[in-house]
């Protein structure tokens, strides 16, 4: 049989050749990104709207927040169980929504942000998600809230965290030690981005001493 000819393209024809497949990579994923970006920024509006709206209509925000949050969690859950993924995308957009739906009727935002973190990780649990990576997500999604509506950023961190160990803690000691692996740093991360972003004070400088001399030796008799 004829051996058939490989015809192969110059170097430069090559190079070439990957440079397209490298482009038409890069223009896909970055289609994809943006569309993972709209989505995220769709769960964000409709969760807030809807948590906005349901506490108006309750006219109790104080008593129904807590309960409110609980059963947007658990609506996210069975969500991405009936998808079968997307649990550890959504809960972060989700998160967000409430703890910004909340404030926009004026709710306790640092109450809620540790009852929505308290419920994603046990949520992700019950689904056998990543426990530790819903946690991080989570957080993130109430921290970036709070900076976006001007709250207290380094309390909501403390209490989200708080609230991811303590849930963890019902699961078990490995779920514990993955959710503090994953958080480490968060809190302190926090603070050092708010020190960081106020006015540092002036150094005035002290007025120099005058030298003074002791009763004892400066009297004459």
């Amino acid at each position: 049989m004829p051996r058939e000819n490989v015809v192969k393209g110059t170097p430069a024809e090559e190079k070439t050749s990957m440079g397209k497949a490298g482009t038409s990579v890069k223009e896909g994923v970055v289609s994809s990104l943006k569309g993972i970006n709209e989505i995220e920024a769709e769960i964000v509006s409709l969760v807030r709207n809807t948590v906005s709206n349901t506490l108006r209509a309750t006219g109790s925000v104080a008593n129904e927040a807590v309960t409110i949050t609980k059963d947007v969690v658990k609506g996210t859950i069975q969500a991405t169980e009936e998808v079968g993924t997307g649990l550890i995308l959504s809960t972060k957009s989700v998160a967000k929504g409430i703890v910004m739906g909340v404030s926009d009727v004026g709710g306790d935002v640092v109450a809620v942000a540790s009852q929505t973190v308290k419920g994603a990780v046990k949520g992700a649990a019950e689904v056998g998600a990543d426990v530790a990576m819903v946690a991080r997500r989570t957080v993130d999604g109430v921290i970036e809230a709070t900076k976006e509506i001007g709250g207290n950023v380094e309390e909501v961190a403390k209490v989200a965290v708080g609230g991811a160990i303590e849930a963890a803690g019902t699961i078990g000691n490995t779920a514990v030690k993955a959710v503090k692996d994953m958080l480490v740093g968060v809190v302190e991360g926090v603070k050092e981005v708010a020190g960081s972003a106020l006015p540092k004070p002036r150094q005035v400088p002290s007025p120099a001493r005058k030298e003074t001399e002791s009763p004892a030796r400066g009297k004459k008799r």
